[in-house]
Formats: C-alpha cells, structure tokens, sequence
C-alpha cells in the first residue's frame, strides 16, 4: 500500500489536466497512488485519464456520473489505502517537493492531523496573482479551534486542494459530508482540527489556478452560507449540542447551475484586477475582456484606464 492517496475530482477538465498529472508524477517523493474521481465528464478527460493510467500503474480512474465535487472526493477517499490523503485540484499545479516535505512533518510527529503549505494563486495561464500563507501562527503545530475568534480557528489552510491528511483521523472525523455541496472543505477541517493539530509548511508548494468560471458571483451568497452552516456545526458541538438541523438545512441548499454573462465578466475583472495590482500589463486582456461582454462595468472601465498609468 502506498504512503499517500493522492485524491482528485474532475469534471470537463481536458485543457489543464495532463499538467496536473504531469506536476503529481514529478513528485520526488514517489511512494504515492492517485486516485481521480472523473465527475462525470463530457469532453476529452476520460481519454486522457485512459492513457496516464496505461502509462503509470499510479493513476488509477475511478468513474461516476456526475454529482459535484463533494461526492467525488468522498468516493476517492473511500478508494484511498495510503496512510496519508493529498488533496489535489485538476488544473492546479504541486512544487515536486510538496508530497516529500508535508509527510516529513506527518511522519515526524504523531499528533498531527493535517498540514497545509502556502498557496500561490494565478491565472488561466498561470499569471501570478497572489499568495495566500495564512496567519502565520501554524508555522508551528498549534490547536488550530480557537472559538473567541469570528470565524472558530487561529489559522488554517490556505486552500482546499494544498492540505494532506491522515486517513485515520479523516475517518474518526467522519470524512467529507455529502450534504455540504460547498464549503465541503472547512466542514472537515474543523472537524479534522479536533483530532489533533495542524501545521503549515512555510514554502509556496502549490499553485491553484484561477479561471473565471470559478468566481462566479452568483454562488457566492450560497457558498458563504455554507460556510456560515460548518461554522454553527463547529459550535454547536463545542456546546455539546446536535449538529443534525444544521445539516439538514445545508442538504437543502442546491448547487447554483449556470453562469451569467455578468458573472462571467465579474471573473474576468477580479483577474485582470488582481494583475494591475502586480503592474502586470496582461491585466488589460482580462478588462478588456470584462468590457467587451458586459460593457457597464465601470468598475473595469475605471481599472482598464489605470493599468496604462
């Protein structure tokens, strides 16, 4: 069995995939399965999973119909044998030394639960955007519940698919619950928190890729509600209290289907926007862009005009 699963969903991800398994297979650490989830996929993913599976006994493909992002990982996990789970988002990229250096600090030290490592975020060409690194405070292991604070903890990820985990405390947790269709993420992470402790590598080990697709302002009320629900669940079990009404209400909440054209541009704003700020000039795409498709935007009139000063 190996060390570590290396779990991943999938759905319609053809374009940026065979770089993500490119940059999994070039681990230097390489006592690693990969199991990917494949969502249900309608264009060339299950092709390509065919064939870096053929190439490298690593991958292994597990296939369902499509069932959103939370039900993929929670059937990957469940195919997972390694003592360690990588999370790990298609379209995204690891540093080769990820796998090596977050299972040095889970080896080294028994009552770690998860570790995370800093996150470099970037756009659709992997133009650098920003880092997240979190407060700083978990550099060393620390109890990372700290429920004086609004939002429950003192520091945590830096992203969903830079954490791995062991697969033990995952299951005494009670893995990834199905009725969070968002917000999947830190409903475990509080959870997985109460096993033990949490610790952030101090490196920029993983690079997500932002799309605008993926910043779509019309999930974002819904997304932070989830996010509102694992927070209640969290102090309600401090309180000793049921979690079962608050689980109830976040089986309710459906998944937002479809993207509008305003949307759309909103990501393309937050892009091009998030490259001015780093005096980037491929921000003028990414506005011109928002401009083109929707043409209110004086927000992204006002940015565009800026990015030439």
């Amino acid at each position: 069995m190996p060390m570590i699963s290396v779990v991943m969903g999938v759905y319609n991800g053809a374009g940026t995939l065979a770089a993500t398994l490119d940059a999994i297979l070039a681990q230097t650490y390489s006592d690693f399965d990969c199991i990917v989830v494949d969502d249900g996929s309608t264009d060339d993913t299950p092709r390509i999973l065919a064939a870096y599976a053929a190439r490298d006994s690593r991958i292994r493909v597990v296939a369902q119909q499509n069932a959103g992002l939370t039900r993929a990982l929670i059937a990957g996990c469940a195919a997972a044998q390694g003592t360690y789970i990588a999370r790990h988002d298609a379209g995204d990229l690891s540093s080769p030394r990820r796998f090596a250096l977050q299972s040095d600090l889970l080896n080294a030290d028994s009552e770690l639960a998860f570790v995370s490592c800093w996150t470099e975020f970037a756009g659709p060409d992997l133009e650098p955007l920003y880092a997240a690194r979190g407060t700083g405070l978990a550099v060393r292991p620390i109890r990372m519940i700290d429920l004086r604070n609004e939002h429950g903890v003192a520091d945590g990820p830096t992203s969903h698919p830079s954490v791995m985990f062991r697969r033990d405390a995952y299951i005494r947790a009670g893995g990834y619950r199905p009725q969070f269709y968002y917000g999947q993420d830190w409903d475990l992470w509080y959870r997985l928190a109460e096993e033990g402790t949490f610790q952030i590598v101090p490196e920029g080990l993983y690079t997500a890729r932002v799309t605008p697709d993926a910043i779509s302002s019309a999930s974002r009320a819904t997304q932070e509600r989830m996010a509102s629900l694992s927070r209640m669940a969290l102090f309600a079990r401090s309180r000793g209290e049921s979690e079962e009404l608050i689980l109830e209400e976040a089986a309710r909440i459906k998944p937002v289907r479809g993207m509008t054209t305003r949307a759309r541009a909103d990501g393309l704003y937050f892009i091009g926007e998030a490259l001015r700020r780093n005096g980037d000039p491929r921000a003028r795409r990414y506005l011109r862009q928002a401009i083109a498709i929707w043409p209110p935007s004086l927000k992204a009139w006002i940015r565009y005009l800026q990015s030439f000063l």
